[in-house]
């Protein structure tokens, strides 16, 4: 079974890698079922099926699946040949909770995190090895060069931790990227009347306008004077704390109400 191109395909080789993202999962949180995605040869599977977790598994290659279906057996039942991208995981789960995890293709992953987001509500935890670089931006804290768009929208409703790194050896085909390991933790539900889509408007607006300060970019959303009168919206976005961007977004949801009121 060889790595395929047109699935981004890097088998993890390493046992003592694989053993020890499997046993990144918390113990302590509320969730017995696990959802890996990408299991490709198994290496992570074998490990994850020692643990007490439930394991369901999504693998897009056909080629694989039949693979895993001859080499796990214990997955009978609990493995489905489908894209992640287009998987609904409810109508596996149900409305039980479940986490996340996988040596995910490099070229989804960021994707496979807004899956993630869009069905918080059942995930209280994802592990995952990424590309350092992608990893870096989920971590990253306010102020630094890799703060950005992922950065807020993940961090919003998950605590992001980087593990570990993993070396190009330790994958077939080796990448030409190093990787490493990340675990995500929801939060609390702690801004219940927030306007998402509002909110991550603003996020990717003022991100990709990066250079230019919160007051040049915000104009698209509301007319206030104050956006020249406040010193706060002199800041570029990389600046703001995802606590920041909440208030922002309620500010600006406050000043478009009374915008059209005025109207």
């Amino acid at each position: 079974m060889r790595p395929k191109k047109s699935y981004g395909q890097h088998f993890l080789t390493s046992e003592r890698i694989a053993e020890r993202i499997a046993l990144s999962l918390s113990t302590d949180n509320n969730f017995k079922k696990v959802l890996e995605v990408g299991p490709g040869k198994g290496m992570l599977t074998k490990y994850l099926l020692k643990t007490d977790f439930e394991i369901t598994a999504v693998e897009a290659d056909s080629d694989m699946t039949l693979y895993l279906e001859e080499h796990f057996p214990k997955l009978e039942g609990q493995l489905f040949n489908f894209d992640i991208l287009k998987f609904d995981p409810t109508k596996v789960f149900g409305e039980e909770q479940f986490a996340l995890i996988g040596n995910y293709p490099y070229n989804i992953s960021s994707q496979i995190v807004f899956r993630m987001l869009k069905y918080r509500a059942y995930i209280p935890e994802m592990v995952g090895m990424f590309q350092k670089e992608m990893a870096d931006r989920i971590v990253a804290s306010p102020g630094s060069k890799d703060f950005g768009i992922i950065s807020v929208l993940t961090q919003l409703y998950y605590d992001c931790k980087l593990l570990f790194k993993v070396e190009r050896g330790n994958f077939n085909p080796p990448p030409k990227v190093r990787s490493a390991v990340i675990r995500c933790t929801r939060k609390s539900d702690e801004y219940p009347d927030l306007d998402y889509s509002l909110f991550k408007s603003i996020v990717k607006m003022t991100f990709n306008n990066r250079r230019k300060m919160l007051r040049n970019t915000l104009k698209a959303f509301t007319k206030s004077t104050e956006l020249a009168d406040k010193e706060f919206f002199t800041q570029r976005p990389e600046q703001l704390s995802v606590r920041d961007f909440v208030l922002l977004t309620e500010w600006v949801k406050k000043k478009q109400s009374e915008e059209a009121g005025d109207a």
